[in-house]
């Protein structure tokens, strides 16, 4: 059931309630049944792994996509490319949650045939939480990278040294699998933060913390308001130089290399949120094998999870792990959704005949 945090005005949710409620939105707008599950289970995943900014929240923004005709409901991957190992398709401005998950697909088949493979997706719907197609190709044995870019639309961060938007918040991530445990996944922004988390807070009524963005005159603040004024603000790249880098890197692979735009405001499709991608896999038993590679990385956990806490209290995480021990306590105890995204996920629902969940 839903119930009322009286803390913060918001609600915790169940995870199975919300992600068939979400799912009843999805279907209402227009999608077949399993693709409103796909993108429903989707966005709850990433609430239970504590990725807000990539959850729910996300629900109006898709609606409003729809209904503007943006995202287009009951798309799936059209093949463009196929060499093999090398495969290149277009998502035909789908649900990026179906064209992620259609193309994971293929690569997993051709990475198991070929020992590796390469995927190039352009024209995807938004991707979501990029951290899952990681997990779909670790959960068949794999380990995989992955670069993202947008291609116009999601130009929202500055680059090193320059005081506006220039490039995308440009996610990456990579995963390998873990024999007798959950997989090892690493999923950031190249962005000191995601866009998402800025939405967050500013449903929220927080502020951000120094150092993260700057505004529409290139002035640092802690305002997320300052980041969608007019002019619009700009968030700063993770590491300096090192996250504009890989930044700049990601619009190479994900966008020049697919045919699917590097950010730039000419480009055409820059007046829709379009993602591109390219994953490269790896099967473990065409490299080193798959016992000694099993065998390494348990080693490598050890050993790195060995180093003594820098806190009394603290530990050493590795990649994924801050993620598993929310998912296990969100899935005991609920899913919070603050006030104000929960009341614009209701209204996004009601606008295509939904009723809240009670």
């Amino acid at each position: 059931m839903a119930q009322k945090n009286e803390k913060t005005g918001g609600v915790v949710i169940a995870a199975d309630l919300l992600k068939t409620y979400v799912a009843s939105v999805f279907r209402a707008a227009g999608s077949e049944s399993a693709e409103a599950d796909i993108v429903a289970d989707h966005l709850v995943e990433a609430n239970l792994a504590g990725h807000d900014s990539h959850g729910v929240m996300r629900v109006y923004k898709y609606i409003d996509w729809v209904k503007a005709g943006q995202v287009v409901p009951n798309r799936h991957v059209t093949v463009v490319t196929d060499s093999g190992a090398l495969v290149l398709v277009d998502g035909n401005f789908g649900y990026g949650q179906v064209i992620g998950r259609e193309a994971m697909a293929i690569t997993a088949d051709r990475a198991m045939a070929h020992g590796f493979a390469a995927m190039s997706i352009r024209n995807a719907g938004h991707l979501g939480r990029i951290g899952a197609w990681a997990e779909q190709l670790a959960a068949s044995g794999l380990a995989s990278f992955h670069f993202v870019n947008t291609s116009g639309f999601g130009i929202l961060v500055a680059p090193h040294g320059g005081s506006d938007r220039r490039l995308s918040a440009n996610p990456l991530a990579a995963g390998i699998p873990v024999s007798g445990g959950r997989p090892l996944i690493l999923d950031i922004a190249t962005s000191v933060v995601a866009e998402g988390k800025i939405q967050v807070l500013r449903n929220k009524g927080e502020k951000l913390a120094p150092g993260l963005v700057l505004d529409g005159a290139g002035n640092p603040t802690i305002e997320p308001s300052a980041f969608y004024a007019d002019p619009p603000g700009a968030i700063f790249p993770f590491g300096g130089h090192k996250g504009s880098g890989l930044s700049f890197f990601c619009e190479v692979l994900a966008g020049s290399l697919s045919g699917g735009f590097a950010s730039n405001p000419g480009s055409p499709s820059a007046g829709r949120l379009v993602n591109n991608m390219l994953t490269v896999a790896f099967d473990p038993a065409a490299f080193g094998g798959a016992e000694f590679f099993s065998a390494d990385v348990h080693r490598l956990i050890d050993w790195t999870k060995a180093s003594p806490p820098i806190e009394p209290r603290g530990a050493v995480l590795l990649p994924g792990e801050l993620e598993d021990q929310v998912r296990s306590e969100r899935s005991r105890s609920g899913i919070p959704i603050d006030a104000e995204t929960f009341h614009r996920i209701v209204m996004a629902g009601e606008s295509v005949g939904v009723s809240a969940p009670r």
